[in-house]
């Protein structure tokens, strides 16, 4: 497996937001999580990617609050639990966030080229660059404009960029359909679909069931939590439970 995350648990003060969860991503897959609102799957990829544990310092600073994490995670061979965020990033596990979140006041090839902030040689950032601007064709027409003026599905075609900018080996991506048009939620996946052919496994966070369960190698349905069954899309469409209490189909 690529990515291994064993009995993790994270908990804020009093509140339990993952529950002794395991699981696992292998090289070349496309893995969904789905599942209701308020399941834990966003705070799951923010524990995979170091996140919480970086949340966790700042919110006992700040507030005094507490954030327990417990379990491990471990990644192309490596336990990454224990390491910074921006350690895990320059291992290859790399995360694009929910609602998009440029950076508003830079342009869009500023915001590009602050994915690549760990990298050093020019010639690979170039290289990096010249592959997301061939993905995403309309970012290289709007390189000098500011990020905050683009449309949303333009700021999420930004976001994902900006990932791939650091040469990810698993990209998590966190709910990219949401709030845009049907007809550029088809666009957004369709490059997903890119993504994972140029050899780049994909973690996806993502409501559109009928559409991830068509794209994905294999999906886990998280409630409270928990992984309550995992399996292909047509395996847990059978369901009928999975299918109408936690896919709301």
């Amino acid at each position: 497996m690529l990515l291994e995350v064993a009995n993790l648990s994270v908990r804020y003060d009093k509140a339990m937001l993952i529950n002794d969860l395991s699981m696992g991503v292998d090289t070349g897959e496309l893995v969904s999580l789905v599942g209701p609102n308020g399941a834990g799957k966003s705070t799951l990829l923010r524990a995979i990617t170091g996140l919480v544990a970086w949340e966790r310092e700042i919110t006992r600073r700040s507030t005094g609050g507490d954030v327990t994490i417990e379990g491990t995670v471990t990644f192309d061979g490596e336990r990454i639990d224990l390491i910074p965020a921006h350690e895990i990033v320059k291992r290859g596990l790399i995360h694009c966030p929910e609602r998009r979140r440029p950076f508003r006041e830079m342009t869009v090839f500023d915001n590009l080229l602050a994915g690549a902030y760990l990298l050093r040689e020019k010639s690979e950032i170039q290289d990096n660059l010249d592959k997301v601007y061939q993905l995403f064709p309309a970012l290289k027409g709007r390189a000098n404009q500011i990020s905050g003026t683009l449309s949303g599905g333009e700021q999420q075609m930004l976001a994902i960029g900006r990932a791939l900018m650091s040469r990810p080996k698993l990209l998590c991506i966190d709910e990219p359909s949401t709030g845009l048009a049907p007809i550029l939620r088809v666009e957004v996946f369709e490059k997903i679909r890119e993504i994972l052919s140029l050899g780049i496994t994909l973690l996806l966070v993502e409501q559109e069931v009928s559409t991830v369960f068509k794209m994905a190698t294999r999906n886990y349905v998280l409630s409270a939590g928990k992984i309550i069954a995992e399996g292909t899309g047509d395996q847990l469409l059978q369901d009928e439970v999975i299918r109408r209490t936690y896919l709301g189909l």
